[in-house]
């Protein structure tokens, strides 16, 4: 230890001999445990990545770095400390639930991981719930059919999602990544560190943690390359770059909101802020050194006309030009599908057109290769800066956010508008009738929304590149031109990706040098074994189903206009796998035949896997929809082998008259 900072491997972290073990205590003032299927695939990704990298080359293997643990050290027991947890909280339950995973396995050698993890050593203050649920964990009690007698209010719900998760996502990642589960396990519990560091005994630990959340952050990557991209310019750009880019860093704030009312209205258009005036940087430039200009003219009054002038007056007109940004969005109104430095990636793709990897772990190396080391870096640099700005401006308009209302959120789809009758600025739908529900609206919407819930991590989106592409290029934006585009693209994805003989197709290939248009022309280049269970590439598969179906639906049955995607990660058998005594069992063709197969979430599952179809639509009736196309299969009593077979040939048509109309629409457009 040095300076009350320890440098630990995940073993030494949770584990050590049973007089010496740490402790961690998770403080009433935390949040409790969020992480979902986003944040834990991400999680054990990046540490596949890192493990593959080094055994890919020759030598020893270096550590791993995930982030720092800030702890505050709560007794003087030096055999058995007790820390109180600060910052890092989610990572930390997110690794202990990893080794009870591993802990608990009994198809791989576990001795010794059993011989150094003997004890939970993380603990909730004052949330027994949460305790016992992770006691529950580390003890086997949430494997397999035990699981179902955890899912009750005795236990806390998002931890038992967390942990069945990470038994579904880790098999399936190290088999997509090619290895294997002792391999990732050694990687992961030697190499993987984390930097455990102690505040001193007299912080104040409710002041130091608001301070964490607020300002304590650590120097981020986009930060350090902020500063290279500044070191390419003069001076005076100084103010453009650190404008733009303070203006587009907060990802849930619509960019507008990032500059002062009269930046908004040079940038954007007076008294209007929905079209982006400056056409390159040269125009940004002047715009807000003209805007600059302006406001220090105006605030630079003379003495004598100070004085002459009640306070009330010298206000008047400052007043008048921030009565516009009074109605700005609350923090927490808007939550947005990426983070800032892989939406840098996304722009740098876009604009250079070159296959870059949408990885935010190689944020520096890829702009060091892709500009900063360009021989024009300087003006490669400015026009990075104007594109940040546009692509930032479109994505807010036509990339949905989760929207916060009252006490409900949902997805939107809004662009922000200027409203003179009020002199204040509002969220209107981006296409059709700016209020209510507007078809078209809502058409977009759902598209994206299935797009994104079916690849929810931050890195790699590349349905979101594909749409930023297409805007970045679009003179004007055209709501029935977007659809199409969007639907081509998840066609192109689902058909000639997921469901294609082989490898599938390459996403560069199909957002850049395709631009979205479809190879599969017809049925028969699909590989229908690429729809039963275990052999379905990706969610889009269900979901962009779930889409068509809905498309077919929604203006007939009322239950379907409320629909709205979810982050649903579970292939469930609607007719059960193992099913309870007194129920037949059905051969596997069938029960694996996509017929039998609906997306819902991993907790349902869990509850429901061994029930009847019968006992099944009794709970899910009394809900909402989770899946069109289940809500179809439990329209069909009973469900046998005949009900499975008709479903699965009623989907399957659904996907080939969707194949059809793409042919001729793209047949009418070549002609055209």
């Amino acid at each position: 230890m040095s300076n009350g900072i320890d440098q630990l491997s995940v073993r030494d972290l949770l584990g050590g001999a049973p007089q010496a073990v740490s402790s961690y205590l998770i403080p009433m003032y935390q949040r409790n445990y969020a992480w979902g299927e986003g944040e834990i695939t991400q999680l054990i990704q990046d540490v596949l990545d890192e493990m593959l990298k080094q055994t890919a080359t020759a030598g020893r293997v270096n550590p791993y770095y995930i982030g720092t643990l800030v702890v505050f050290h709560k007794n003087s027991d030096s055999n058995q400390p007790l820390y109180e947890v600060i910052d890092g909280q989610q990572r930390l339950t997110t690794l202990f639930l990893l080794a009870s995973f591993f802990r608990n396995r009994t198809d791989i050698a576990r001795q010794a991981l059993r011989d150094w993890f003997q004890n939970p050593c993380v603990q909730f203050e004052s949330r027994p719930h949460s305790s016992k649920t992770l006691l529950a964990v580390f003890n086997g009690q949430a494997e397999n059919s035990d699981a179902q007698t955890l899912h009750t209010e005795a236990y806390n719900r998002d931890i038992l999602n967390g942990y069945e998760l990470i038994q579904r996502l880790v098999p399936k990642l190290c088999k997509e990544n090619g290895a294997s589960l002792e391999t990732f396990a050694d990687y992961l519990f030697h190499y993987v560190q984390i930097m455990r560091v102690q505040v001193p005994q007299d912080t104040d630990l409710n002041h130091y943690f608001e301070i964490m959340n607020n300002r304590g952050e650590q120097l981020e990557k986009h930060e350090v390359l902020k500063s290279k991209l500044m070191s390419q310019l003069e001076k005076a750009d100084y103010n453009v770059l650190q404008s733009v880019w303070e203006a587009c860093a907060n990802m849930e704030r619509y960019v507008q909101m990032g500059f002062t009312p009269a930046e908004r209205d040079r940038l954007f258009g007076e008294q209007n802020w929905g079209e982006l005036q400056p056409q390159n940087f040269a125009d940004l430039s002047q715009t807000l050194v003209k805007t600059s200009t302006q406001q220090d003219s105006e605030q630079a009054l003379p003495l004598s006309q100070l004085i002459a002038t009640p306070p009330s007056a010298q206000n008047q007109q400052a007043q008048k030009q921030d009565k516009a940004g009074k109605k700005e969005e609350s923090p927490e109104r808007f939550n947005t599908v990426i983070n800032f430095p892989n939406f840098l990636l996304q722009v740098l793709r876009v604009t250079t057109g070159k296959n870059i990897p949408l990885d935010d772990k190689r944020l520096i190396a890829v702009f060091e290769e892709h500009l900063l080391s360009k021989a024009d870096a300087t003006d490669q640099v400015k026009s990075f800066i104007y594109n940040l700005l546009k692509c930032k401006f479109l994505f807010d308009h036509y990339i949905i956010k989760r929207e916060f209302t009252g006490n409900s959120d949902d997805w939107s789809l809004k662009r922000l508008k200027w409203q003179a009758s009020n002199n204040s600025n509002d969220y209107v739908n981006t296409f059709g009738t700016e209020d209510g529900d507007s078809d078209t609206n809502r058409r977009v919407l759902m598209l994206l929304s299935a797009l994104h819930t079916s690849t929810p991590t931050m890195v790699y989106k590349h349905w979101l590149n594909a749409a930023l592409y297409f805007l970045f290029r679009a003179e004007t934006v055209e709501s029935q031109a977007y659809l199409r585009h969007l639907e081509s693209i998840a066609r192109c994805f689902v058909y000639d990706r997921f469901l294609a003989y082989g490898d599938g197709a390459e996403y560069y290939d199909i957002i850049y040098q395709r631009r979205g248009q479809p190879l599969t022309k017809r049925w028969s280049y699909i590989d229908e074994t690429k729809l039963t269970f275990g052999n379905i590439a990706n969610n889009l598969v269900f979901n962009y189903l779930d889409y068509l179906l809905w498309c077919k639906y929604y203006k007939e049955d009322s239950r379907l206009r409320s629909y709205s995607f979810s982050f649903r990660s579970s292939v469930e058998h609607y007719y059960p796998q193992n099913p309870l005594p007194g129920v037949d069992e059905l051969p596997r063709d069938y029960l694996d035949s996509f017929g039998n197969l609906c997306l819902i979430s991993h907790s349902k599952n869990s509850r429901l896997s061994n029930l009847s179809p019968e006992a099944k639509k009794d709970y899910y009736r009394k809900g909402g929809i989770d899946s069109i196309k289940q809500w179809l299969m439990m329209e069909m009593s009973p469900w046998t082998e005949d009900e499975i077979q008709q479903h699965n040939d009623e989907m399957l048509k659904v996907f080939k008259k969707d194949l059809e109309s793409s042919q001729a629409h793209l047949a009418t457009a070549t002609t055209g």
